[in-house]
């Protein structure tokens, strides 16, 4: 398995970072959540506000550049001491380029790591239900699902007419 270093982010990788990571989260919060685009970007805007006072992450996050052994950056890592036990995974990136690689794995392992480091014995994190990608991942790490929250639309959103 490839093994990824955790480089501290600078300030221009935070805000490339954290423009990029909103774009994303709303739009799979619309693609898996269900959520109009009005809505996704509302929740995720104040939820970014919250993590990132000022522009700059809110105490207790901590947030990374990922590089390969050549030391080029592959990705980015977004992480958080929850409680005296527990850190939690907000974000785990792999650039396109460096896709199906195993770094997505590594980068995860390297996760651990710091949780670990920081006193966690146990690591937590969300993804939605239609990232199979991701939840392969996880599952294949040893994440177990702890809850499962589902949804059916009855009624189709009404559609605008031009």
């Amino acid at each position: 398995m490839p093994t990824v270093t955790l480089r501290p982010m600078t300030t221009a990788d935070l805000a490339v970072f954290r423009d990029a990571q909103l774009e994303g989260y709303i739009a799979q919060r619309v693609e898996f959540g269900g959520e109009d685009r009005d809505a996704a970007t509302a929740i995720a805007t104040e939820q970014h506000d919250r993590f990132f006072p000022g522009g700059v992450p809110a105490e207790g996050h901590a947030l990374f550049t990922a590089h390969d052994a050549s030391g080029a950056r592959v990705g980015a890592l977004w992480l958080f001491r929850r409680s005296d036990t527990a850190a939690w995974v907000y974000d785990v990136e792999i650039d396109d380029a460096f896709r199906g690689r195993g770094l997505g794995r590594a980068l995860m392992v390297a996760a651990e790591g710091w949780a670990e480091s920081e006193g966690a014995s146990v690591v937590e994190l969300n993804v939605f239900g239609g990232n199979t990608v991701a939840r392969g991942l996880y599952t294949s790490l040893g994440y177990t699902e702890r809850s499962v929250h589902m949804a059916k639309t009855l009624v189709p959103e009404p559609q605008e007419h031009s």
